[in-house]
């Protein structure tokens, strides 16, 4: 061990080990500009233009996540190969962002729709179980232009 407090067993680290997504911001600027391909001082301009903007650490420098690093890439590649603006590729980021939203609101209503459903079958249920089982079920008795004749039975003995 180098003293630093860095290892395994430091406080930071004992318990439960920190969760890595592709949302943690863990690359420096010159690593992520290697990960993907760019010169660091591109990383900054799109920073600025608010293409894509990383994490900060406390002393304001820069983190990049695995997706900063895909989408660094994908504006490279929009920006190149399809010879499409800087203007028009963070329209086009911030209309998948828009979508990407639009799709994770649907999703929780419909969850809500189907939760709603099933507790609308389960009342519905409940209801049909507390009828009373002595009555009889109407059913409308279609009516029709027959016309019946009643005659009594005759009489016995006239």
């Amino acid at each position: 061990m180098d003293g630093r407090g860095g290892g395994t067993n430091s406080p930071r680290f004992r318990g439960v080990a920190p969760e890595l997504t592709e949302e943690t911001p863990v690359y420096v600027i010159s690593v992520a500009a290697q990960l993907s391909g760019l010169h660091p001082q591109t990383l900054r301009q799109y920073d600025r233009l608010g293409l894509v903007s990383p994490d900060r650490t406390a002393g304001r420098g820069r983190r990049y996540s695995a997706r900063d690093i895909e989408l660094l890439r994908e504006v490279q590649r929009l920006s190149q190969d399809e010879g499409i603006n800087l203007a028009g590729i963070k329209r086009i980021i911030e209309l998948e962002n828009q979508v990407a939203a639009l799709r994770s609101r649907v999703a929780e209503l419909q969850q809500a729709v189907d939760g709603a459903a099933v507790a609308m079958r389960q009342r519905e249920q409940q209801v049909h179980a507390s009828y009373r089982r002595d009555l009889v079920r109407y059913e409308d008795v279609q009516q029709s232009g027959a016309l019946v004749v009643w005659r009594p039975a005759p009489r016995r003995g006239e």
